[in-house]
């Protein structure tokens, strides 16, 4: 049984510590919302009171926080200086790579041992168990990284180094939000044309259109598994998170000189699908706005 620190119980996090839980580790866990550490405490977890509690006797520390400002701080303040020697801190968040950097070579500076690990699945796959983690790290590390994350995990992938998880994450994510982009499109396209969605997804599912914002995220409601189309579109991975990332790829693109024109269009469609009050919709609802169809789209 591990002593685990888990800072961080929003959509994401409330479903990762409550798999550590279950997991049989001892679960430290700490937010600034009350409603959050009253779930966490129902699903096994033990909230305490700050950060430096939580991480004080912890021998693992995991973060998942919504942005780079905020794991700077809270690694800067709570983190470092206040962790044993030796833990691991593994920061789960999605966040730009100089600042996954930043905190890994502070905590690495302070005698930790530090892990970027950013997620794919989204929130049933949180609460699930069953998401990707994308890791830099030192390889020295890795092991005990994975059996750390493996609790929360489907699949654990060493990207590389410091960095490389979150490098991984925005390009994964860039290529997610395009291609959901075209999928919406082809579907748009193909009721215009007078072809059912049903047999366009039959067709395109066993042709070169083929991928995963098709086959296992189908935007249409009643094609495929289980989707948040079938939801009204609710859950899932909103809009202002898509959002978020594509601008985070956009950001490193303009840093590292790279040509990403079809990122930037799909940033710039998303910012007006959000702007229109549909940020907290699912990022897949793109179809029925594209379609002219927003009439049962609840906005924000």
């Amino acid at each position: 049984m591990t002593r685990i620190a888990f800072i961080g119980l929003g959509n994401m996090g409330a479903g990762m510590a409550a798999n550590q839980a279950k997991a049989g580790h001892t679960v430290l866990a700490f937010d600034l919302s009350a409603g959050a550490l009253k779930r966490a405490a129902e699903a096994g977890c033990t909230p305490v009171g700050s950060v430096r509690d939580a991480v004080m006797n912890a021998e693992v520390v995991i973060t998942m926080l919504p942005a780079g400002q905020h794991v700077r701080s809270v690694y800067a303040e709570e983190i470092v200086g206040h962790s044993q020697a030796g833990a691991l801190v593994i920061d789960c968040s999605t966040i730009d790579v100089d600042s996954a950097r930043f905190v890994a070579a502070l905590a690495v500076g302070s005698g930790l041992r530090a892990a970027d690990a950013p997620v794919s699945g989204g929130t049933a796959a949180a609460d699930a168990g069953s998401l990707a983690f994308m890791v830099g790290c030192e390889a020295k590390d890795f092991a005990a990284v994975e059996a750390a994350l493996t609790p929360m995990a489907r699949v654990v992938i060493h990207a590389g180094a410091s960095g490389a998880g979150q490098a991984a994450k925005i390009c994964n994510n860039m290529l997610l939000g395009i291609s959901m982009i075209g999928t919406c499109e082809a579907f748009a396209l193909a009721d215009k044309l007078g072809l059912e969605a049903d047999r366009f997804f039959e067709i395109a599912s066993k042709s070169s259109g083929q991928c995963w914002s098709l086959t296992t995220y189908c935007p249409v409601e009643g094609i495929g598994p289980a989707t948040p189309a079938d939801r009204g579109y609710e859950g899932g991975f909103a809009t202002a998170m898509m959002l978020k990332d594509l601008k985070l790829a956009q950001e490193a693109a303009a840093k590292a000189g790279a040509s990403t024109p079809l990122g930037a269009q799909a940033e710039a469609l998303y910012a007006l699908f959000a702007n229109q009050g549909y940020a907290q919709r699912d990022f897949s609802a793109v179809l029925p706005w594209l379609s002219g169809q927003t009439e049962t789209l609840k906005k924000d």
